[in-house]
C-alpha cells in the first residue's frame, strides 16, 4: 500500500525519515495554469497519492476531475476537446457537450440535470451550469510526513448565483491519503439566497480505455430501465450482457449511445457500491456514495470508434429535467441557509482478495 496502510498506522517502512526531505518525493498537491490549446490560463491541480494513483482536479472547472492514471493505466475517458477555459454562457440548448472534456468526473447541477428544456421558471441547457464554474480556492492541505500526517485535500467554493436568486455555494473538498489509492469527494450545497432554490445534482464518471475495454465488467445493481423505453433498446434488454464491454460498434458512431437508470440497491450501512473491472489487467475501479443522498444512478453507454466509454453517473433524480421533476414532486427544494451533504469515495484495488470482496458487496446487493 505504499507509505501508510491507513489514516492512523505508522508506516512500516520508515527510511524516509532520513531520507526524504520534502514530501512532494513522494506524494502531495502541486497547482498550475495550462499555458496551451483551449484550456489556456485554466487553474489546475495535481493530486499525488504515492501508490500509482494521481489525478488532475480542474480547479476552474467546478474542482472536476480530468485526467487520473493507476500506474501506466488511464482510468478516465477524454473527449476530442479535452480541457477547455470555463465558459459561463453556455447554458442553452446542448452548448455544454462543447465543453465536455469527459473526464474522471463531471459535475452536473446544481439545478438542473438532463437534456434541455424551457418552462415558465426560465430555459435550461443541457445538465446545467456548475461545470462552466471556477472556484475560490480557500484551502490546500498537504501531508506532513514527519508529523504522521497522511492526508491531503484542497476545498473550494463555487457559486451558482444571481441577484435576487437563486443563490447556490458548493463547497467542494477532494481529499486522499499518502499510501492509499483512493479519491474523497465531500460536497456542501448552501442555499445563500433568501427563498427556496430548486437542486438536482449528478455525478457524471466517466471511464475509458484501457481499464474499459472488450470484457470489463460493469458492476451495479438495482432495479432498472433503459431511459428511452425498451421499445428503443437494443443493449439494454433483459438477457443481454449489457454488464460486458463489447468493443466498438457501428450503432454508436456520432451520437449513439444508451442508458440505464437505476433505483441503486445499498447495504446494511445505507452504502450504494458500483464500479468497473477489467481482469486482464487485475485492476477495478470501486465507488461508493450514500444512497439517502445519490438515490439513483445512470449507467452510459457508448461505444464508437475513438469514442469509447461507459459513464456511471449517481445523481439525486433519474436524468428528469427539473420540469418533470417538478411536475412530479420530486424536485428538491433547499431552504435558505439550509445544506445538503454528498459523500463519494473511489478506490483502486489490484489485490485479488479485494477484488473479489467489492464484486461480492455488489453482487449481495
Amino acid at each position: 500500500m505504499g507509505i501508510a496502510d491507513s489514516k492512523s498506522e505508522e508506516p512500516k517502512n520508515q527510511d524516509w525519515i532520513t531520507k526524504v526531505s520534502n514530501h512532494a518525493q513522494v506524494g502531495g498537491i502541486e497547482t498550475s495554469v495550462i499555458d496551451n490549446g483551449a484550456g489556456r490560463g485554466t487553474r489546475i491541480a495535481w493530486v499525488n497519492t504515492g501508490t500509482g494513483l494521481r489525478f488532475k482536479v480542474v480547479i476552474d472547472r467546478a474542482m472536476d476531475i480530468a485526467e487520473a492514471f493507476y500506474n501506466q493505466h488511464s482510468l478516465a475517458w477524454l473527449s476530442h476537446g479535452g480541457i477547455t477555459y470555463p465558459q459561463p454562457f453556455s447554458d442553452k440548448g446542448i452548448d455544454w457537450l462543447r465543453t465536455f472534456g469527459g473526464g474522471l468526473l463531471t459535475t452536473c447541477g446544481l439545478s438542473h440535470v438532463g437534456g434541455p428544456e424551457s418552462d415558465q421558471y426560465g430555459d435550461r441547457g443541457l445538465h446545467g451550469l456548475i461545470s462552466n464554474t471556477p472556484a475560490e480556492i480557500v484551502s490546500i492541505v498537504q501531508p506532513d510526513l514527519r508529523a504522521g500526517k497522511y492526508d491531503m485535500s484542497i476545498t473550494g467554493i463555487i457559486r451558482e448565483t444571481k441577484p435576487f436568486g437563486p443563490s447556490l455555494e458548493l463547497r467542494r473538498t477532494i481529499s486522499a491519503t499518502l499510501g492509499q489509492p483512493g479519491i474523497r469527494i465531500h460536497d456542501e450545497v448552501t442555499n445563500k439566497a433568501n427563498t427556496p432554490a430548486p437542486h438536482m445534482l449528478l455525478y457524471h464518471f466517466n471511464f475509458g480505455w484501457p481499464l474499459v475495454d472488450e470484457g470489463t465488467d460493469i458492476l451495479w445493481n438495482g432495479k432498472w430501465h433503459p431511459r428511452m423505453g425498451e421499445e428503443n433498446a437494443k443493449i439494454f434488454k433483459e438477457g443481454n450482457a449489457f454488464r460486458k464491454a463489447p468493443g466498438p460498434i457501428d450503432d454508436h458512431l456520432g451520437s449513439g449511445e444508451e442508458v440505464a437508470l437505476i433505483d441503486v440497491d445499498a447495504d446494511i450501512f445505507g452504502d450504494s457500491i458500483c464500479g468497473l473491472h477489467n481482469e486482464k489487467l487485475g485492476l477495478a475501479v470501486a465507488l461508493k456514495f450514500k444512497k439517502e443522498q445519490l438515490p439513483w444512478l445512470a449507467n452510459w453507454q457508448h461505444w464508437g470508434r475513438g469514442e469509447y466509454v461507459t459513464g456511471i453517473e449517481p445523481s439525486t433524480h433519474p436524468l428528469t429535467g427539473q420540469s418533470k421533476a417538478r411536475e412530479d414532486g420530486t424536485l428538491i427544494f433547499i431552504q435558505p441557509e439550509e445544506t445538503r451533504v454528498y459523500d463519494l469515495e473511489l478506490n483502486v484495488l489490484t489485490a485479488k482478495e479485494d477484488i473479489e470482496e467489492f464484486e461480492l458487496k455488489v453482487n449481495v446487493l
